[in-house]
C-alpha cells in the first residue's frame, strides 16, 4: 500500500500543480490533504477546484485545517468593528474568491485513520492535534505537552499546521509532520510532502522536497489581488512566503497589542514592522 500526505498549500497554486504532477507519477493508492489547502495566498479557488477533481475523480481525501475552518467563519460571522475587518480582510477576500464553489469546502472531518491491512498498523491523520487544529507540533514542544494530543496504539501519527517538516517518536509513536507544499516555515522555500508505504516489516515514510515555479507563485501574489486587497496583513504573509520564515508571532509580540489597544493604526503598524526585518 503506497499512500501520499500533503497539507499547507495555502492557496498557492504553482506549488500544488507541482506536488500534485509528483504524486500521481508516484501512483499512490491513497491521497490525503491534511488541512490549510486555501487561504494566505493568492489562489485559493483554483486550487479547491484542483483538489476537488482529484477528490471526485481519484478519491483523494481532506482534513479540515484551521484555514478551512475560520474561512468558514468569516463567511457566517461578520467583524465586530471596523478594525477587526481590516485585520480579517485576507480571509474575507478568500471567502469571496472560493465562494462560488463553497460548498466543495464543507463537511471535511478534522481527522481520519486508515491501516496497511494489519491490527497494528494504523495511521491517525490530523492538522494539529487531537486537541485542536491549531496545536502544531514542533521540536521546541515538549513530549508532557503533546502527551494526550495523540491517539492510543498507532502505527504512525501524521501532523502538519507548522509549516516545518519533521520527525520524532513520542512514547513509542512515530510522529511525521508533513511540512508545507506552499508556503515552508523552515528557510528552505521548497514545497514538501509525505509518502508512505507499508512493506513486510510496516509502514515506511519519507519527506520529499520540491522546487516549483516560483517566480510564476510572486506574480500570482502580486497580480491576482492578494496583496493588494487582502488588507495589510496580507503583507506580511507575503513575507513569510517570500522568505520562507514565521513572521506572524513577532508581529503579535512587538506590533499587535498596539494596536488592538487603538494606540497605533494598522498600516503603519504593519510599515514599521516590515521595515524593521532588514
Amino acid at each position: 500500500m503506497k499512500v501520499a500526505i500533503f497539507s499547507d498549500v495555502q492557496g498557492n497554486l504553482p506549488a500544488m500543480e507541482e506536488a500534485v504532477s509528483r504524486i500521481l507519477d508516484w501512483d499512490p493508492d491513497l491521497v490525503v490533504m491534511d488541512g490549510d489547502l486555501v487561504n494566505r495566498g493568492p489562489s485559493s479557488l483554483a486550487c479547491l477546484e484542483l483538489f476537488d477533481q482529484l477528490r471526485r475523480e481519484r478519491g483523494w481525501l481532506p482534513v479540515k485545517g484551521n484555514h478551512e475552518a475560520w474561512v468558514l467563519r468569516c463567511g457566517r460571522e461578520a467583524p465586530k468593528d471596523a478594525l477587526e475587518a481590516e485585520m480579517r480582510r485576507f480571509a474575507d477576500w478568500t471567502y469571496q474568491q472560493i465562494q462560488p464553489r463553497v460548498e466543495a469546502l464543507e463537511g471535511w472531518p478534522d481527522h481520519l485513520s486508515f491501516d496497511g491491512g494489519t491490527e497494528t498498523s494504523w495511521v491517525h491523520v490530523t492538522h494539529g492535534t487531537m486537541t485542536s487544529n491549531r496545536q502544531g507540533i514542533t521540536t521546541s514542544v515538549t513530549d508532557e505537552e503533546i502527551r494526550g494530543t495523540l491517539p492510543p496504539d498507532l502505527a504512525l501519527f501524521v501532523t502538519a499546521h507548522t509549516h516545518r517538516p519533521l520527525q520524532r517518536v513520542l512514547d513509542g509513536i512515530p510522529i511525521l509532520n508533513v511540512g508545507s507544499v506552499g508556503s515552508p516555515f523552515d528557510g528552505d522555500p521548497r514545497g514538501s510532502y509525505a509518502l508512505l508505504e507499508m512493506r513486510q516489516d510496516g509502514w515506511h515514510w519519507e519527506i520529499l522536497r520540491f522546487a516549483y515555479d516560483r517566480v510564476q507563485a510572486e506574480r500570482d501574489f502580486r497580480d491576482l489581488g492578494f496583496i493588494e486587497e487582502g488588507g495589510p496583513l496580507a503583507r506580511i504573509m507575503f513575507e513569510e512566503w517570500r522568505r520562507a520564515r514565521l513572521l506572524m508571532p513577532l508581529w503579535r509580540r512587538d506590533f499587535e497589542p498596539a494596536v488592538l489597544a487603538g494606540e497605533r493604526p494598522l498600516r503603519p503598524a504593519v510599515d514599521a514592522f516590515l521595515a524593521g526585518l532588514d
